[in-house]
């Protein structure tokens, strides 16, 4: 049976139950008072870093730092939180000074719970998400104003410091890695021709230049043996026209003149074939060495490739690190410095005691609801018509026969020794 059915119930409650109601406020109020008393008040200081994309295009000058902002920031904050990274920023800032006897291992979760980073994503290009981040929040909660800017401000800088220093690191790498790739090439190729030098030197093989004069030069030897050839047809045929139409004395000189030429002609002839037998066995190669020839110059070509290939690569690293050198790559820089708080965050210890001692009353009201419905009583004429369909015909109301109070009794003890007298 409940015992509020109208505004006019819950005052009559309120009336009864003043005393309940007032000893819990008081009570939760005091218990509110000395909690927050014990609470350390927090302080909040926020740093905005703004992510600024390179000032030049990537299709001009690509950068060598590969990954998005969003990787690269999550591996900054790996490395801000890191154990010796937060006992090195406590000693250097002088953090938890008033509490010496907290060890590290409460300081380093401490620093994790009171520091964060959120980045904020730029907007998309597009249909893709390339994860790119525009804005960093660093917030710091501390118990003082200064140490929540303080450390705000030491870890925004440490975050600008470490994203610098990883992309001119992840740059010089990469420009040394290519550099070191060209320098082995370059030395490999330098070894395999001189090892093909001394396998043509030692099986007598001749540079492919060489081989295409030589060739030339036969070609030309063939030439010179067919004009050598020509010339003595037509010697003959004078020789056989003068031995056949001439008088005997003149052929007979034809004839010397003749044999003269003849000599000279087969003395050219026999150089010229000699010659042409020496070009043609230096040209003549075993299929062993042919097969050698052809592995040493498809090694030699594909190690060409390979270094033009790396030396292309090469020159974009060095344009990526001196990129990087000149600060023109994505950089961050500080939109917002940290602020020094003016208010501690959540109202401080005044408004957590005003929340409990308002939470107090309530709970002062709630603890008068349930006494009256642990002992349910019909106090009105309209609860009893209301509960049972019956009209109360009179009403009685209470009467206090025995005063309780210490004034009353005394007021009596009075009275009845006035009347004595």
């Amino acid at each position: 049976m409940a015992s509020i059915y109208s505004v006019a119930d819950f005052l009559d409650l309120l009336r009864r139950r003043l005393r309940l109601i007032l000893a819990v406020a008081f009570l939760g109020t005091v218990a509110s008072v000395w909690f927050a008393l014990q609470q350390q008040p927090v302080y909040s200081s926020t740093a905005v870093i703004q992510i600024t994309r390179p000032t030049i295009a990537g299709e001009l000058a690509p950068s060598t730092v590969e990954g998005s902002s969003a990787r690269r920031i999550q591996l900054i904050e790996q490395r801000l939180m890191a154990r010796g990274t937060i006992l090195e920023i406590v000693d250097q800032l002088d953090l938890f000074a008033d509490q010496p006897g907290l060890l590290a291992s409460e300081i380093v979760p401490m620093m994790r719970r009171s520091v964060s980073l959120t980045g904020t994503a730029a907007a998309r290009e597009g249909a893709s998400d390339d994860g790119a981040i525009s804005v960093l929040s660093i917030t710091a909660n501390m118990p003082t104003r200064a140490q929540a800017q303080a450390v705000a401000q030491e870890f925004s800088q440490r975050t600008i410091a470490l994203s610098r220093s990883t992309r001119l690191d992840q740059a010089r790498e990469t420009l040394s890695f290519f550099n070191e790739k060209e320098t082995a090439l370059i030395r490999d190729i330098s070894a395999l021709e001189e090892e093909l030098a001394n396998f043509r030197y030692e099986n007598e093989v001749t540079l492919p230049g060489i081989i295409e004069m030589r060739g030339t030069e036969i070609a030309s030897i063939n030439e010179s043996l067919l004009e050598l050839a020509r010339q003595e047809i037509e010697i003959r045929k004078v020789a056989e026209e003068a031995a056949a139409t001439q008088r005997t004395a003149y052929a007979e000189r034809i004839r010397k003149d003749y044999e003269t030429q003849v000599e000279t002609l087969n003395a050219q002839r026999q150089l010229l074939l000699d010659r042409r037998a020496e070009m043609e066995a230096s040209l003549e190669l075993t299929p062993e060495v042919d097969r050698q020839l052809a592995s040493y110059e498809r090694r030699h070509q594909q190690m060409q490739s390979e270094l033009e290939v790396i030396t292309a690569r090469r020159a974009e690293a060095e344009v990526g690190f001196r990129l990087e050198t000149a600060s023109q790559g994505e950089r961050l820089t500080v939109l917002e410095p940290a602020p020094l708080p003016d208010y501690a965050v959540g109202g401080g210890r005044k408004s957590l005691a005003l929340k409990g001692g308002l939470v107090s009353l309530v709970l002062g009201v709630i603890a008068a609801f349930a006494m009256d419905l642990r002992h349910p009583v019909l106090r009105t004429s309209a609860q009893m018509k209301r509960e049972t369909g019956l009209s109360p015909v009179v009403t009685i109301p209470v009467l206090k026969t025995q005063p309780k109070g210490l004034a009353h009794r005394l007021r009596g003890i009075w009275t009845r020794r006035s009347a004595r007298g």
